[in-house]
């Protein structure tokens, strides 16, 4: 580890840390409608607007069963407006490049993907998706999927923090607070020091300029048996521009991760330098680290805040540390290279796949982050990590996607490991296990199980019928365990609604993309309506006064399991298949 390494780190961790307390209390007063200084006079107006013209009340409540309706209704409607702006994109306006329909099994792969929070992309955005398409159709659902996963969270939060009530507050009113005074503010500001370091913003037509440099490139016909070749000058490139920064803006802080362009936070009209960067790394980061704080100010502890943001940090660093250590060490079959040209190419640490501005060391810290959180957004070329380094962010989306996980569902997805780890605890002690005052039984320890196993149970199963079926392996780039290992992390990345991808597979075609799709379907919202149905039992639950024979959930020991629970689940479900994939191929570098 070098000392820009370390620091690079610390830095991203402290700043982090500085700013979890006073943006994690901002959204605990938009969540409790406590006075919002000058966003109430500006933006009250505006929520009291689509209040009326929706015909909900700010008052209104809603049990668990009907929040998770309004949810599922609302995301419906957006899956089939996403569909169909695919659709028929090439009969709308703003497509300068005059993009035609995406197909019937893409349109659906990306309207899943967008809906669910997640934003993989079998598709290349700047030739496939008209400036419409990616404003009314991928943008909006950056807001507002992040926006659902928020509402999610906080309608947990409040059924643990409530008494004897079966009410969790509106769906509607919490979706369009979170949106009006969380994302929006922080997106307006976020695209401003994106687009001043460069990232594109613009709705002018794509520009056409002279190369620097002349080039040329040959094709070959056949012409009357003859064979022609032909050679044409290359003296003009076409530039890709488009509202870039505004998508940008909200893809990261809303832990969507889905690209303007098709090389994703690579491109260099989307991340153009170090600072850009870091913005987009703290963007990442932000909103589902300072939930934790949100989460302690809610239930009137914030003990337990830190506790859960205390696990989140001890995992993150546990999995950085080691991927930036491997990728600074270079790949180790070219270790037997003794000449003087091989030792320079390892001297900077594994650069294949790597942007020259960001090195080993910001790629992994990236990796790690956004696989962490449900982002899925990539600066490096995953595929080309040495075979551990890139085992780190797969483990990371294994996990379930806790550290810090995505907006919302990282909060509620953790809050599940603390149910199953209070659970647990309990039988060691042989009692009923108490969580904040609330009695912790058979429904919520099932709900809880169902949350954590079902997206590990479809990544599986995605993987499998991948494995044994000719359109899955006709997808796959390499043979062997890296195949093996792309292939994983496909459904693994799918299954946990983040988005990233190795790369080294074909993914846009009709199996990839109707499979795909329905294992993001089913992970997102097999995870929303246990958390819910958690939310409506505790809040029907008394307070249980604490006693001697309560264990504490914000200690060091109480951390200690949770962290163990965490990994343990994720290490029983899926060593097997990392033992045939990364594992195996890094024992072959030795061969």
């Amino acid at each position: 580890m070098t000392p820009n390494a370390w620091f690079q780190i610390i830095l991203i961790s402290v700043v982090t840390l500085a700013l979890v307390k006073p943006l994690g209390a901002w959204m605990a007063r938009v969540y409790q409608f406590q006075p919002l200084p000058v966003f109430d006079r500006t933006l009250g107006p505006v929520e009291r607007f689509i209040y009326w013209l929706c015909g909900v009340g700010r008052e209104d409540e809603q049990n668990w069963k009907q929040y998770a309706l309004a949810c599922l209704a609302f995301n419906l409607v957006g899956f089939l407006i996403v569909y169909g702006l695919q659709r028929l994109q090439a009969y709308l306006p703003l497509n300068p490049a005059h993009m035609v329909a995406n197909t019937p099994d893409n349109s659906f792969n990306t309207a899943a993907s967008f809906v669910t929070n997640t934003n993989w992309q079998s598709y290349g955005g700047e030739t496939t998706m008209s400036y419409l398409t990616q404003m009314l159709a991928l943008t909006v659902q950056n807001f507002v999927s992040a926006a659902t996963g928020m509402a999610v969270m906080v309608a947990l939060f409040r059924g643990i923090a409530r008494k004897t009530t079966t009410n969790i507050g509106s769906f509607w009113v919490d979706l369009v607070r979170t949106v009006l005074y969380i994302l929006l503010p922080l997106a307006f500001v976020l695209a401003l020091i994106l687009a001043s370091q460069g990232v594109v913003q613009t709705l002018s037509a794509y520009k056409t300029v002279h190369v620097v440099q002349h080039s040329s490139y040959q094709t070959t016909t056949t012409v009357a048996g003859k064979t022609v070749t032909t050679t044409t000058p290359v003296t003009t490139q076409t530039l890709a521009v488009g509202p870039a920064a505004s998508q940008v803006a909200i893809k990261q802080l809303g832990t969507n991760g889905g690209g303007f362009y098709n090389v994703n936070s690579a491109h260099p009209y989307e991340n153009p330098n170090g600072f850009s960067n870091f913005m987009e790394l703290l963007a990442i980061i932000l909103i589902p680290a300072a939930e934790c704080y949100t989460f302690g100010k809610m239930v009137n502890d914030t003990r337990q805040g830190w506790a859960v943001l205390a696990t989140m940090f001890i995992l993150f660093l546990a999995l950085v540390i080691p991927c930036v250590l491997l990728e600074q060490a270079g790949n180790p079959a070219l270790h037997h290279l003794v000449t003087q040209k091989a030792s320079a190419v390892q001297s900077g640490g594994n650069m294949t796949g790597k942007e020259v501005r960001f090195g080993p060391v910001n790629s992994a810290i990236w990796a790690v982050t956004t696989t962490g959180t449900s982002n899925g957004s990539v600066n490096a070329m995953l595929d080309s990590f040495t075979p551990l380094a890139g085992m780190m962010p797969m483990f990371n989306l294994q996990l379930g996607e806790v550290v810090f996980g995505g907006v919302g569902s990282g909060m509620y997805g953790m809050l599940a490991f603390v149910i199953v780890a209070v659970f647990i605890a309990g039988l060691m002690v042989g009692r009923t296990p108490e969580y904040l005052g609330k009695k912790i039984e058979a429904f919520e320890t099932k709900m809880a199980s169902i949350i954590i196993l079902v997206p590990s149970a479809l990544a599986h199963v995605g993987a499998a019928i991948a494995c044994v079926t000719p359109q899955g392996i006709a997808g796959v780039d390499n043979p062997g365990p890296h195949g093996f290992s792309e292939i994983l992390y496909t459904f693994c990345s799918q299954a946990a609604n983040n988005g990233s991808a190795f790369g080294g597979i074909s993914a846009n075609t009709p199996f990839y993309n109707f499979l795909g799709g329905l294992v993001m379907l089913f992970a997102r919202y097999w995870a929303i309506i246990p958390a819910l149905a958690i939310a409506g039992s505790l809040a029907k639950k008394k307070l249980v006064p604490a006693s001697s024979g309560t264990l504490p959930t914000h200690t060091p020991l109480f951390i200690l399991l949770l962290v163990a629970v965490i990994v343990i689940v994720g290490g029983l479900t899926f060593f097997p298949a990392l033992a045939l994939g990364p594992i195996a191929e890094h024992l072959l570098l030795y061969k």
